[in-house]
C-alpha cells in the first residue's frame, strides 16, 4: 500500500511541476480579439494580460460610445479565445487522469 501512495505522490508532483511548466508557455502565447470586421483589434496573452489594441483610422473619429462597444467585443473576443487556448493546452496534460468533463484545473 505504501509504495501506491509513494507512487501517487511522484505522479501528483510530476504533474504540478508540468502545470507550472505550462503556465509559464502560456504567458508568452498571445491571441488576437476581433471586432467590427478586424476594425478593432486587442492582443493579449493567456495570461490575460494585454499586449496591443489596434483602431482602424477609419472609426477613429466616429461615433465614441460605439467604438466603445467595439472595444468591448474585441477584449470579450481575446479573453474566449484565451480560455479556447488554455483549455486545448490543458487537456492533453490531463487526459489520463479521468477528471469529469467541464473540470479545471489547477483547483
Amino acid at each position: 500500500m505504501r509504495g501506491n501512495i509513494g507512487q501517487l505522490m511522484k505522479q501528483a508532483q510530476a504533474m504540478q511541476d508540468n502545470m507550472r511548466r505550462m503556465q509559464e508557455q502560456l504567458a508568452s502565447v498571445e491571441v488576437e480579439g476581433h471586432a467590427g470586421s478586424g476594425v478593432v483589434r486587442v492582443v493579449m496573452t493567456c495570461k490575460h494580460e494585454v499586449r496591443r489594441v489596434a483602431i482602424d483610422p477609419s472609426v477613429a473619429g466616429e461615433d465614441r460610445e460605439m467604438l466603445e462597444d467595439l472595444l468591448v467585443a474585441a477584449f470579450n473576443d481575446a479573453a474566449h479565445k484565451v480560455e479556447a487556448t488554455v483549455a486545448e493546452r490543458m487537456s492533453g496534460m490531463t487526459a489520463g487522469l479521468g477528471l469529469p468533463p467541464g473540470f479545471k484545473l489547477p483547483f
